[in-house]
């Protein structure tokens, strides 16, 4: 069972991902974006680490509710609103529960990204962070690792792609043959989740 120690283990290894990760976020962005991906989700995610550490909340859900917020209130551009969204809906899901397992944050997470998919208006292979998200929840089921090799996978598969949502898709065909630094970052989100999982049966 997964309990609150669990959801901020996976925040907390998730924002020294993200923080490791930023400079590489930040040059796909360059790329077809603003060149901010990787500066921007390491400010919110710091912000996330920062909150959990002073106060505690008690389950799942409120831990997600919480960095979501978090996120919402610190990142730039649509990074903030969608991690946001994504978290604080699957946070939602989870309801007031000390402890969950797999399946049920399986369910709540595919919430989340169904929060991702009515704000941004995006779909699987728009070339946007669903395209790593989507696939990591499917795979869920089957376990933490097969979600973060989904979730890495889907990733990569963005590349040959054309962007159809956000800023890269105003570049048309030039967007194709670059990695999406969304999808990158969503895996991210999911190997953390596999780390933080560890040991750990949901």
């Amino acid at each position: 069972m997964l309990d609150a120690d669990f959801f901020r283990r996976w925040m907390m290894v998730a924002a020294a991902s993200v923080d490791r990760e930023a400079e590489r976020l930040t040059a796909l962005d360059s790329a077809i974006g603003d060149a901010d991906h990787g500066s921007n989700l390491q400010r919110g995610f710091r912000a996330v680490a920062a909150t959990l550490e002073k106060e505690a909340p008690d389950t799942p859900g409120a831990v997600l509710t919480v960095a979501g917020r978090q996120l919402i209130s610190t990142v730039g551009g649509a990074s903030g609103p969608l991690y946001g969204t994504l978290l604080r809906r699957t946070g939602k899901a989870l309801g007031e529960g000390a402890e969950v397992d797999r399946a049920a944050l399986a369910e709540a997470l595919r919430a989340g990204v169904e929060g991702v998919m009515a704000l941004g208006g995006a779909a699987p292979g728009d070339k946007t962070m669903l395209d790593a998200l989507v696939p990591a929840v499917d795979a869920l089921g089957e376990g933490f690792a097969a979600a973060r090799a989904a979730a890495e996978e889907g990733a990569v598969a963005t590349t040959p792609l054309q962007a159809r949502k956000g800023r890269a898709s105003y570049l048309g065909e030039r967007s194709i043959g670059h990695q999406d630094p969304g999808a990158t970052s969503s895996a991210l989100l999911i190997a953390a989740l596999e780390e933080a999982a560890a040991g750990v049966e949901g």
